[in-house]
């Protein structure tokens, strides 16, 4: 039985239900395997995930900053959760792509979704929440993968030494509940607004985190992440903070990259990690290098 098949088996036995039917694999993500079920005349996407304890992925802590984000009007509603299963309500929205926020008004929309984020899961999380740092993830991945014989091993060194330096040019942050993996496919366009999903990485950190990734992630320009920084904060960004953000926006790349590594090392996935690699390995080092 594939992967599918055997989700599709769990999701019909699942004790939310009255009479499932219409049961089908959802397109898109990396990391989980996700489905469509009808039930009681309504739609609902089922998310299938153990923890993964290499990627720092703990389910009570998905878990708690989906009810977080659910309660601030972030996210759907949840509609029934267990381990290695959580059941959102679905949303006839559509998920944005790279070009996407190269628009000016997404990427207004966009960026003060995300500073509502901030503010309003911040506010709503209760009981223990993770604290995603990206330098510790940083150099727990070099350590997995050392540990692991990866095929990267001779590349580590020069890499963990980068980002020690990243990390002292980032300097004193704010801390807000972030999302920590804004990959455009994560942010859905409906009729009337925008949603945030998929918070599996979430936890405290640098709104910078999530700023930066966005941009990488969906190639923006110079003056369009000026002109998020300034939505985002409300000032002109100054000569401090754009080097703060530079800092911090090269670290995502980065943590993108050996993400990546990992996962060509677990991942069961049907899916190409040793291109994905190199694209975003290539992306660093553009940026790392225009520092």
């Amino acid at each position: 039985m594939s992967a599918i098949e055997n989700a599709i088996a769990r999701a019909r036995e699942l004790p939310c239900w009255s009479n499932p039917a219409d049961i089908a694999p959802l397109e898109g993500g990396i990391t989980n395997v996700n489905l469509t079920v009808t039930d009681g005349g309504r739609k609902y996407v089922v998310r299938f995930g153990d923890d993964i304890p290499e990627h720092g992925v703990m389910r009570f802590n998905e878990l708690a900053i989906s009810r977080a984000a659910a309660a601030a009007g972030i996210s759907p509603p949840i509609h029934h959760a267990e381990p290695g299963i959580l059941v959102l309500d679905f949303v006839d929205a559509v998920a944005l792509t790279e070009t996407d926020l190269h628009d000016r008004e997404t990427l207004l929309a966009v960026t003060a979704l995300v500073r509502k984020a901030h503010r309003d899961v911040t506010a709503h999380a209760r009981g223990p929440v993770l604290t995603f740092w990206v330098f510790h993830v940083l150099r727990n991945y070099a350590a997995f993968l050392s540990e692991s014989k990866s095929a990267h091993m001779p590349k580590l060194a020069q890499l963990m030494e980068e980002a020690g330096r990243l990390e002292k040019a980032v300097g004193k942050v704010d801390i807000v509940l972030g999302h920590n993996d804004l990959l455009p496919a994560n942010i859905l366009r409906a009729s009337d607004r925008f949603w945030l999903l998929d918070w599996e990485y979430g936890g405290f950190n640098s709104p910078l985190f999530d700023l930066g990734g966005l941009a990488t992630n969906c190639g923006l320009p110079e003056e369009a992440e000026r002109l998020m920084l300034q939505s985002y904060f409300g000032i002109e960004p100054d000569a401090a903070l754009l080097r703060s953000y530079g800092a911090m926006k090269c670290a995502s790349l980065l943590r993108e990259t050996m993400w990546s590594m990992v996962s060509e090392i677990t991942s069961k996935l049907d899916f190409d990690y040793g291109a994905y690699t190199e694209s975003n390995l290539e992306k660093y080092r553009r940026a790392f290098e225009g520092l």
